[in-house]
């Protein structure tokens, strides 16, 4: 399947899937979602393994675990699996809203890609997030563990796809001006530099 930018795609990547990045509630928001926008085209990036936290206490990956909880997706839903990095990257560029979520754990560097690449994000409020996306700003913020408000925001999202250029410009924004590479290395080998004088 082609999917350009004048499809309706609706886009969750993570490198595993699994509850520290939402996987658990971004599912459950999907039935909702599915059901209100029946030509959205929903591509789930992302490993079986475990990167944070623990394996399904009844065997099995998290994706059987939601899938058995939520029952068959129509075939407009895909599980990528993980996909080369330039399969990623085009992703991204045809998304029209990607959703990201995560505990109050480390932010992950895919969210600050797809604002790098100019991608609609709509983030869990949680702190890591929050520190980045500001809600109407440069992205939408969501309650992590509303599953019914979540569904409500990504069709909203989906629905006014065509009207958020603005935030992804913002988006994108923000990451040159406060994640450059280059600006990262100097803060990295300042922050080097004053721990050797300390010690």
């Amino acid at each position: 399947t082609v999917l350009t930018r004048e499809d309706e795609v609706l886009t969750y990547v993570s490198r595993n899937l699994e509850p520290y990045r939402g996987f658990h509630s971004f599912m459950r928001a999907l039935p909702k979602v599915l059901e209100q926008r029946p030509d959205a085209r929903v591509v789930v990036v992302g490993g079986d393994e475990v990167s944070y936290g623990g394996r399904p206490k009844q065997g099995g990956s998290w994706r059987e675990v939601m899938l058995a909880e939520i029952g068959p997706l129509p075939d407009r839903v895909t599980f990528t699996g993980r996909i080369p990095y330039r399969d990623y990257l085009s992703l991204l560029n045809v998304s029209s809203a990607h959703v990201y979520l995560t505990y109050p754990f480390v932010l992950s560097w895919s969210m600050l890609e797809a604002m790098a690449s100019g991608a609609f994000v709509i983030g869990s409020a949680t702190a890591p997030v929050e520190e980045v996306i500001e809600d109407g700003v440069n992205g939408w913020l969501v309650d992590f563990f509303d599953t019914d408000a979540m569904a409500e925001r990504v069709i909203e999202g989906l629905a006014r796809r065509r009207e958020v250029e603005q935030l992804r410009s913002a988006a994108r924004s923000t990451v040159e001006a406060r994640y450059a590479l280059q600006d990262c290395m100097a803060a990295q080998r300042a922050l080097i530099d004053m721990a050797v004088t300390r010690s």
